[in-house]
């Protein structure tokens, strides 16, 4: 029988939405009894969130200073001592899940498995590859333990309803002194958060300037959107890198997606082919990204986005 331990994702006050995805693709596998461990210094509220998810057997509360805020090098090794009593251990392939699994496989000395898509069996899952032009299977030995990271996109957040207990985890492992939190940097903005958007705006590098993309800021407005871009917007300096959208960025899968004045290049679309409707307005009509999109408008953004933007009131 399988017993699959999630390791959850939040900001010390409330899950982040990757692992209600990561539950719902736990259990898909069949018979699986699925357990979520909230690692912090103070995670009341967040275990009693994990508990709330459908599909949740118990919730493992671990909780000690060293573990505020959560570094990648530190929970490691706690994930480690956790993971006897498991035949599988999934993180969401976000920037913590992606820094941190990785580390957890390595003291086991076991491959992972990246980016899951579909569950085909206890130890067989599909993933993206070639920038999500190909799909793989990949099965696991038997014998060994499953660590892997579940490409939130192609999941459905679990629903809430669900009550599973909560446990106090006590871990014994030897945490590393060679890493230490010294500090974040983070801007505050009211808008929605990019991975969790329904809607999202993203910019391109057509916008020519950090002032032009005032033009995308003020349409996400009135749609209540988040904010994206294309990595060649990031790289010119107009928007900070945490808004890029594609294979080396962000991958999403918000309800509405609108590009404005980007291209299409493939590794941009890895980030986006999950949205619900893809809008494209470029005014190259040639432009890769009206291959994949449901509505596009050829025009010129400085004159089609203000006139959008008044439209919308």
């Amino acid at each position: 029988m399988s017993k699959v331990l999630v390791i959850a994702e939040h900001n010390g006050e409330s899950l982040n939405p990757s692992t209600a995805k990561s539950v719902s693709c736990a259990t898909q596998i069949d018979g699986a009894t699925v357990d979520v461990a909230v690692f912090g210094s103070s995670v009341a509220g967040v275990a009693q969130e994990a508990a709330e998810l459908n599909g949740v057997a118990r919730v493992l509360s671990v909780e000690r200073e060293e573990n505020d805020p959560a570094i990648a090098a530190i929970l490691a090794p706690q994930i480690v001592a956790l993971a006897g009593d498991y035949s599988h251990v999934f993180g969401p392939s976000t920037t913590f899940g992606k820094d941190l699994m990785p580390r957890v496989a390595a003291l086991l000395g076991v491959n992972q498995i990246s980016d899951i898509m579909s569950v085909e069996g206890s130890h067989s899952f599909k993933r993206p590859v070639y920038a999500g032009n190909a799909i793989v299977s990949v099965d696991a030995p038997a014998d060994s333990i499953v660590i892997a990271t579940v490409r939130t996109a192609s999941y459905q957040a679990a629903d809430r309803g669900n009550n599973a207990p909560i446990e106090a985890a006590s871990v014994d492992a030897e945490l590393p002194t060679h890493t230490r939190f010294v500090e974040l940097r983070t801007g505050s903005s009211d808008r929605p958060d990019l991975q969790a958007a329904a809607r999202v705006v993203s910019g391109g590098r057509a916008l020519a300037s950090e002032e032009n993309f005032e033009l995308i800021y003020k349409l996400a407005d009135k749609l209540g959107a988040a904010i994206g871009s294309s990595r060649a917007a990031v790289d010119a300096g107009y928007v900070p890198p945490e808004t890029q959208v594609g294979q080396t960025g962000q991958i999403i899968a918000p309800d509405l997606y609108i590009a404005i004045g980007i291209s299409g290049a493939i590794q941009h679309i890895t980030g986006i082919k999950d949205a619900g409707t893809i809008v494209a307005i470029n005014k190259d009509e040639e432009a890769p990204i009206f291959e994949v999109s449901d509505i596009g408008l050829v025009g010129d953004l400085f004159t089609v986005v203000p006139e959008l933007t008044d439209a919308l009131g």
